[in-house]
């Protein structure tokens, strides 16, 4: 190889290539080092990604775990509410307390005057309020379809 005396540098820098070619596999060896680092450092965050992933679903699991076990408390606590109040286990514990049903001549009612007795809530509609289809203006009875040829005729008209 033909090397150009008058550069000085770079004639000693070929030099010392030849003289320690270690260099050169200490650079390639470094390369390769580096090419494994960046594969390991890719896995461990790919590693770490999943095992939170797996840790999140873990605990949703446990929450949704926990939210079914206290569903299923409630019910229980309601259903021995429900037969707690009902009425033969109120009867039952209100004799067991001394409590007797009341006698019709026991019986003693106190008028208070200008106490008016709540009117009963008629929840029905009477017959005239009801709606009749005929009450109802054409606009809403109509489809759009019907609409759509109703505009279509008169602008026929209009032609």
């Amino acid at each position: 190889m033909n090397i150009p005396t008058h550069l000085p540098n770079v004639n000693r820098m070929i030099h010392a290539y030849r003289v320690a070619p270690w260099r050169v596999q200490r650079q390639w060896i470094g390369g390769a080092l580096l090419v494994v680092l960046v594969f390991a450092m890719v896995g461990a965050l790919y590693l770490n990604v999943t095992s939170r992933t797996a840790i999140a679903g873990r605990e949703i699991q446990d929450l949704t775990d926990a939210i079914a076990a206290s569903r299923q408390a409630s019910s229980d606590l309601q259903t021995q509410l429900a037969g707690l109040t009902s009425a033969v286990s109120m009867e039952t514990r209100a004799r067991e307390m001394g409590f007797r049903p009341v006698e019709p001549d026991e019986l003693e009612y106190l008028v208070v005057p200008g106490y008016v007795a709540p009117r009963a809530v008629d929840l029905s509609s009477p017959s005239e309020t009801q709606l009749n289809v005929l009450a109802i203006p054409p606009e809403y009875n109509q489809s759009l379809l019907d609409w759509m040829d109703e505009r279509l005729m008169s602008a026929r008209r209009f032609q």
